[in-house]
């Protein structure tokens, strides 16, 4: 078992930081970001700086896993637990990663399995206006 020093990446809060609010930025889009950073207040602020150094300074870039498959699991996980406005912002973060309008029915058809049919039948009901709105714009 190797060392949690031995991986590559970023070491410092600092570092760790902007690579997040790099990855952050990519996988979400710059609008998204601007409108989230422009809305920090004292009482979100050590939120946001937390998300931004762990989830997407340390957790989005691992090595482990590309981001399509991070997508799929985030959209199979939000949907699970019916966090509606987390699973609407990355079904738009799913197809900046390359997944397709099926790939994503796919992981609502997996979710129904494991997780009940409603809220896979509301995963796909939350999709289908954010995917024909991305597939409208290009």
């Amino acid at each position: 078992m190797s060392a949690p020093d031995d991986r590559q990446g970023p070491t410092t809060d600092e570092e760790r930081r902007a690579a997040g609010m790099r990855v952050r930025r990519e996988v979400l889009g710059d609008a998204h970001v601007d409108r989230a950073v422009a809305a920090v207040t004292p009482l979100t602020a050590d939120f946001q700086d937390f998300i931004t150094r762990v989830a997407w300074g340390d957790l989005w870039q691992r090595p482990g896993l590309d981001r399509r498959t991070r997508s799929m699991l985030t959209l199979a996980i939000t949907a699970s637990l019916r966090h509606w406005d987390e699973f609407a912002l990355h079904v738009k973060a799913a197809v900046h990663n390359g997944l397709t309008d099926d790939e994503i029915a796919e992981v609502c058809l997996h979710t129904a399995v494991y997780a009940g049919v409603p809220a896979a039948n509301h995963a796909l009901a939350v999709a289908k206006p954010i995917l024909a709105e991305l597939r409208a714009e290009g």
